[in-house]
Formats: C-alpha cells, structure tokens, sequence
C-alpha cells in the first residue's frame, strides 16, 4: 500500500484539507465536551527533533494520547542520529517500530530523505523550508472565525521564512490572495517556496499598503531558529516591519491578526495588536492540537465514513 507523507502543504488537495478539516471540526467538538474518541489505539506516534519546541512538541504528544495512542520524544543530541547515523537508516529502523513518524528539523532534504525510506507516514513538525501543520491550523482558525477563505486576502509582513512559503502554497490550493512585504533582501524566493506561478500573490515594499484592505494580517519573529547570528542585522532590517494599530486600523474592520509564537511584543508585533480584539492567537495555538489529529488520524486510517 502506498504510504502518505505530509511534507509540504501542497502534499494534500482541497478535497483531501476540506475532509480533515471536517474531521477536526467534529474531533474538536468531542475534546471540548469530553467524550473519549480512541481511533489510535495501539498505534504509536515517534516525534523526532532537532530544533526546540513548545507547540509542536506538546500538540503531537497530546493530541496521540487523546486518540488513544502512544508518543515517543527523541532528540537527536540523545539519539545515534545525532552521532552520525544516515537518516536513511535511522527511518529505516524507526519506522518498522512506529505507526507515525513526525519530523522537527532543518533542511527540508532531511525530512524527504527520511519519508524516501520510512514504511510509515512522516509529518512535517518544521523545516527550515515549510511549516505545513501551522498553516494547516491557520487555515481552519481562519474558516471557523469568518467562514471560507477563498478569494480572501491575506497580508504576511515580515521575513519571507518557512511560514511565508507555507502561505504561498496554501494561497494556490485554496484560491485566495497574499500580499507579503518583506525588507529589501528577505524577499520571497519562489522556487525554495515551491511556488510555480504568481497568480496568487503580490511584493509590496511597503507593508501599509500590503496590509490596507487584508481579512487576515500575520507574521512570524524577524529571527527565525537557526539564523541568530543574523539577529542583530535582522532587528535593523525589519524595524519598520511591525504589525501595530496603524496597521490593523487600515486592514478591514472585521480583519483577524495571526502569529505561529512564540511572540516577541514590540518587535514583529506590537503588544495592543497580539493581545487585542483582532488577535486570535491562542485558537490558532489550540487548533494545531485538533488539525494535526485529523491529521495523524486521515494519514493512518484513510477516510472514515461518518
């Protein structure tokens, strides 16, 4: 049986996110009024990582034990992985004893060369490339506040970094429209995006305008994991870069604002955004818990007939 991967966004179609995304709706309901649902028994999650976590990490682990599921944390400093085992032979091994495997690493070539020998499903935690479980969750955080995102425009302000990449693919699949505004130097690569038209999106050089009229404003930190030694460079950079009231004011009133955290308050965001009425943040944290189990559950079992 050929084995599904979720390694870029693009990797599942409208039809395939609009049946997981049905599926966390009614997983979700069954969460928040406490009734057990165990699709994952004796099944076993293994979460690997190379770069730290909260969200990630505590959304994966909790969200295998509610489906009635097991989950294994390894780090790579305490594994033979981060002795210099290939990565080839670690899925090889790993994946005949998982039913799951999720990845939170680098390279974008690590997590492909894995998934290229696992028997089992590999989940994209974080690359430096993608971040597919977030937008996902964005995605649903958006559709469960102000109904279908099709044809809506989103404003990314900010670095052009694994989160923008994820937006682009999202913006095809789903069909509506992105406006990034990036500092001169950080903008977007389309090919490392994975992108293959521009249909979807638009450059602004100046993030006003890129966020007047927007349903949705979000960003992400100036230093994403991986680039501090960049940091202080970065922080000059993208001074002029913060989503703050003026901002918000210029979006459209009913506009949601967006941030995968953690947050730094007055450098990306300021804090009258993060903690305002626009803000939806801590649903959108929440529901990386419930997408990725219909997720976890879509990967494993297939389509389950209501």
């Amino acid at each position: 049986m050929t084995v599904k991967h979720y390694l870029q966004f693009k990797d599942l179609t409208l039809a395939e996110y609009e049946y997981v995304f049905a599926r966390t709706s009614w997983i979700k309901d069954r969460f928040k009024r406490y009734v057990p649902y165990h699709p994952l028994a004796d099944r076993t999650l293994a979460m690997i990582f190379e770069k730290n976590s909260t969200r990630t990490r505590l959304s994966f682990e909790a969200g295998m034990h509610q489906l009635g599921g097991a989950a294994i944390y390894l780090n790579t400093r305490d594994t033979q992985l981060g002795r210099g085992e290939p990565v080839e032979d670690a899925a090889q091994v790993i994946s005949r004893m998982v039913d799951v495997v999720m990845i939170r690493t680098f390279e974008q070539d690590i997590i492909e060369r894995f998934a290229g020998n696992s028997r089992v499903p590999v989940i994209n935690g974080l690359t430096n490339e993608y971040h597919p479980c977030q937008i996902m969750a964005d995605i649903f955080t958006y559709i469960e506040q102000r109904g279908s995102i099709k044809g809506k425009t989103v404003a990314w302000i900010g670095d052009s970094n694994n989160m923008c990449n994820t937006w682009l693919q999202a913006a095809e699949i789903f069909d509506f429209n992105v406006h990034v505004s990036t500092p001169p130097g950080y903008e977007v690569e389309p090919e490392r995006a994975g992108l293959y038209g521009t249909d979807h999106y638009e450059e602004f050089a100046d993030p006003m305008e890129a966020a007047r009229g927007a349903d949705l404003v979000t960003t992400d930190v100036w230093t994403s994991m991986g680039f501090e030694a960049e940091n202080e460079e970065r922080r000059k950079a993208f001074e002029d870069w913060q989503v703050d009231a003026d901002m918000m004011r210029i979006a459209k009133p009913d506009s949601l604002f967006m941030h995968c955290l953690p947050a730094h308050r007055g450098e990306e965001v300021s804090a009258d955004v993060i903690d305002g009425t626009h803000s939806v943040v801590w649903d959108e944290a929440e529901n990386r818990l419930h997408t990725q189990k219909a997720l976890m559950e879509y990967l494993m079992l297939g389509k389950i007939t209501p």
